[in-house]
């Protein structure tokens, strides 16, 4: 009973299969946490942005990506 108990713990550790998943668990997450945290640090100044950005957009003020300086 004992032997079998060792000789499983031992197939365990020998185990990689899903090690590489973690891995990239683990990238994916030191990526999008600082990312996160950066967006509910600033999420009002952020906000902020996003509305006069729209509020230029509706209102048409502003000129179009590339027509800076050339005349109408």
């Amino acid at each position: 009973m004992m032997r079998a108990i060792v000789n499983r713990l031992k197939a365990l550790h020998r185990d990689e299969q899903g090690a590489d998943m973690v891995e990239y668990i683990l990238i994916v997450a030191a990526i999008a946490l600082p990312a996160l945290a950066v967006v509910v640090w600033f999420r009002k100044d952020i906000v902020s942005w996003v509305n006069n950005a729209w509020q230029s957009i509706k209102s048409g003020e502003g000129a179009a990506p590339g027509t800076e300086g050339q005349a109408n």
